[in-house]
Order: structure tokens, then C-alpha cells, then sequence
């Protein structure tokens, strides 16, 4: 009989656990919810992100706010993510370096894998190789000329390590079997006024961080990395058409939960991400910024989940083929 009680009342407990947080996903979201950019404000994942997340605070009907927690190649604001309650008030978004941080990352706080819950996939921003606007070289194949004949004299910013533009730098370096001296920043948004006021020579980054500063000719564009041309930067060449074959990226970018968060809550978000990226405004707002939101298709748990397998498992290749050293 005493079995029979402690059955009951473990079954009664479980049931007002599970009752507890039924209630709670059919209530939310009833306060703002925190975005966690895992980089400084001004770089193109806070531009990213603060597009996304006014088109959220609509309709969740909530303000959707947007935090910064650079440092560390974007693991610091991660690791916050990861630690924060799962009741899907603070979430994360990232970008590529959620899936090359195992690899560059001797001990992270974190495992990219198990410690999120993926909500979908935002978009997918190719990057430019730009510099000074009075840097010497005239055009890419100039450009190719002076960086081997130069070398480390010439200053490459990037965000530090696991960033998009440190992995730019990395694969461009190794197309071109030349190494420049790497000046690392806090984030590509510190990186870009040092460009703009003449303290570097270069800097890979998004054009979301980018197109703006190219079209008002602050910077020099010397390439985009995308297969063709893009529309809003149709001058500028890519990198096979001088000469660098297979050197071909895209920064996507990710929206994920703390693991364990409920699958309600979830689909509320998911939901929400994929009205909000197919909102006119964010859709032009992106073009401008020559990137694109992604398909509906794209914005859901499924989708970012295999897109981060897959990508983990490609960086750690490349990462190992480049001989870098976890930190």
C-alpha cells in the first residue's frame, strides 16, 4: 500500500511539473526576451540580429531585446547562452562560429551540439575583401601581387579567433600561401573604424558590415566570395575571376534556446523567426545589406540542426588541414 502511495503521489508531482510548463509555453511569452550577440554592437551579426528582432517584438508582442557579449571569438556570449535558464527568455544568435569553435577551441564552456536548442537558420551573408581606401593595390590581381610580395607588412584585422573574418583571413592567407600580420580586435565593428581611418591595411568581413562603407567609398572592395557577382556590389569581382579558385564563403547565421527549453516555446520562436524574415522591410533591409533572408524551410530547428552537424564536421577538416592549433 505504501508503494502503491508513493507511486501515486511521484505521478502527482510529475504531472504538476509537466502542467507547470504547459502553462508556462501557452503563457509566452508575457516579458521581453533577450538576443545574445556574441560580438560587439556595429558588426554585421548585431546588424543581423537587431533586423530580426524588431520584426519578432511585433509579433510576439513583446520587445524582443538585443544584448552584446563579445570576447573570445563570440564563446563568452555562447557560454552565457548555454548557462541561462531554459525558458526561452535569452537566446543566441550566432553565426558560423558556432560550428568552428570545437575545432579552434581546445576546452570551451560549452558543447555547440547539446548545449542549444536550434530554432532555425536567419541567412546566409557572403563576405568582401576590402581595405584602406588608399591602400596602393588597384585591383585584385594587384592586390594578389602586393600581399605575397609584401607579406607580413601588410595588417589584416579580423575579430579574433572563430570569427568570420579570422576565417576569411585564414583561407586567404592559405590561397595565397603568403602570411600577413593578423591584428586581432574585439569584434569587427572596432576593426572597421580602424579600416576607415586609414590604422589598417585590410580586413575580410560580411557585407552586412561592408556595403555600406564600399558604396560611399570609405573602403576599397577588392573581391566578394561568393561564386557570382552580387547585385548590390556589381563592380566588384569575385575571387575566381582573379584567379583564386575554390575560395568560396558564406557566413549563415543561427537562432538557438538553451538545450532543454520546451518544445513550445520552440515552435512559438520558430514560428516567429519565420514571419519575421519574411516581413518586407527585413527582406529589403537585408538586400541593401547584400544578403537575403532565408526560406521559410530554412527557419526551423531540423534545418539549423543539420546545418550545424555538417558544418562542424567541415571546419574541423579545414581547420586541421590548415595546421591551426586549438587554443
Amino acid at each position: 500500500m505504501k508503494t502503491i502511495v508513493k507511486i501515486l503521489a511521484a505521478s502527482f508531482v510529475a504531472g504538476s511539473a509537466l502542467s507547470a510548463v504547459t502553462v508556462m509555453a501557452q503563457d509566452y511569452p508575457n516579458q521581453p526576451v533577450t538576443i545574445v550577440v556574441p560580438f560587439s554592437a556595429g558588426g554585421p551579426t548585431d546588424t543581423v540580429t537587431r533586423l530580426v528582432a524588431a520584426a519578432m517584438s511585433e509579433d510576439l508582442g513583446q520587445q524582443v531585446v538585443v544584448q552584446n557579449v563579445g570576447g573570445a571569438g563570440g564563446t563568452l556570449g555562447a557560454g552565457q547562452v548555454a548557462a541561462a535558464a531554459n525558458d526561452g527568455y535569452t537566446l543566441l544568435l550566432h553565426h558560423i562560429g558556432m560550428s568552428t569553435a570545437p575545432a579552434l577551441y581546445a576546452s570551451l564552456p560549452y558543447d555547440p551540439m547539446t548545449d542549444f536548442a536550434p530554432i532555425g537558420l536567419v541567412t546566409e551573408v557572403p563576405m568582401t575583401i576590402v581595405a584602406r581606401k588608399d591602400f596602393e593595390p588597384a585591383s585584385l590581381e594587384d592586390l594578389i601581387a602586393h600581399v605575397k610580395a609584401n607579406g607580413e607588412d601588410v595588417t589584416y584585422a579580423n575579430a579574433g579567433i572563430g570569427a568570420a573574418s579570422q576565417l576569411c583571413g585564414m583561407l586567404f592567407m592559405n590561397a595565397l600561401d603568403t602570411k600577413m600580420t593578423e591584428v586581432p580586435y574585439q569584434g569587427t565593428g572596432p576593426a572597421m573604424t580602424d579600416l576607415l581611418g586609414g590604422q589598417i591595411d585590410m580586413m575580410c568581413d560580411q557585407t552586412t558590415n561592408t556595403t555600406s562603407q564600399i558604396l560611399a567609398g570609405e573602403i576599397k572592395a577588392y573581391a566578394v566570395t561568393t561564386p557570382e557577382r552580387i547585385a548590390v556590389l556589381p563592380e566588384v569581382p569575385t575571387m575566381a575571376e582573379g584567379g583564386v579558385e575554390n575560395f568560396e564563403l558564406a557566413i549563415w547565421h543561427g537562432l538557438y534556446a538553451p538545450a532543454g527549453t520546451d518544445q513550445a516555446i520552440i515552435d512559438r520562436l520558430s514560428a516567429s523567426l519565420q514571419k519575421a524574415l519574411a516581413d518586407e522591410t527585413v527582406g529589403n533591409s537585408f538586400a541593401e545589406l547584400g544578403t537575403y533572408p532565408v526560406p521559410a524551410s530554412q527557419a526551423t530547428p531540423a534545418a539549423l540542426a543539420q546545418k550545424l552537424e555538417g558544418q562542424t564536421a567541415l571546419w574541423a577538416a579545414v581547420i586541421a588541414d590548415a595546421g591551426i592549433a586549438a587554443q
